[in-house]
């Protein structure tokens, strides 16, 4: 029979081992993402995930913020994040470091996330506002987009539960 562990047993790393850590080269784009909750959940899913960074664009809410915090539950001291006015700013940053850079959208000629190949390279991400997407020119500025498969009605999932999808579907392809 299985036993719910407690939170001493799960070996959790302290705020400075986690900055000290080795990181997944993944950044976390969020472009004119306007929920606080979403905001909070992709910094949480972001420390989950051990990832490189977390870049809010725009309109998105920055930290520190009670509403980010409600949902986020501390990883806003973890995770490495920094604020741009314009998405487009943060992907010239990213590009100049390197980065390989693919929207999460529905858009013609994208890449199912399942046929997506990854093979732990720096690569960032790039989620959009919940009732707009990622904005077109964003997408003219990525390498490719990713698509979530999806058999549903509706016609896309939350932003917090895509980030979620496509950091675990990226880890264990790197696994």
């Amino acid at each position: 029979m299985s036993e719910k562990l407690k939170n001493e047993a799960l070996n959790r790393l302290s705020v400075e081992a986690f900055k000290n850590a080795e990181k997944w080269p993944v950044v976390l784009v969020l472009d004119n993402v306007r929920s606080l909750n979403n905001v909070g959940s992709a910094f949480r899913t972001a420390d989950a995930f051990l990832i490189e960074e977390l870049l809010l664009c725009g309109l998105t809410g920055t930290p520190p913020n009670k509403e980010i915090e409600k949902t986020a539950l501390g990883a806003t001291a973890s995770v490495n994040w920094k604020h741009f006015k314009t998405t487009p700013e943060a992907l010239d940053y990213l590009k100049q470091k390197g980065y390989r850079i693919f929207a999460v959208e529905q858009a013609k000629n994208s890449i199912p996330l399942n046929n997506f190949t990854y093979t732990n390279e720096k690569i960032a991400l790039v989620f959009g506002n919940e009732v707009y997407g990622v904005e077109q020119t964003v997408i003219d500025a990525c390498e490719g987009v990713i698509e979530i498969p999806q058999a549903g009605s509706k016609h896309s999932f939350n932003i917090s539960v895509s980030v979620g999808i496509v950091l675990w579907e990226l880890l264990r392809k790197k696994l």
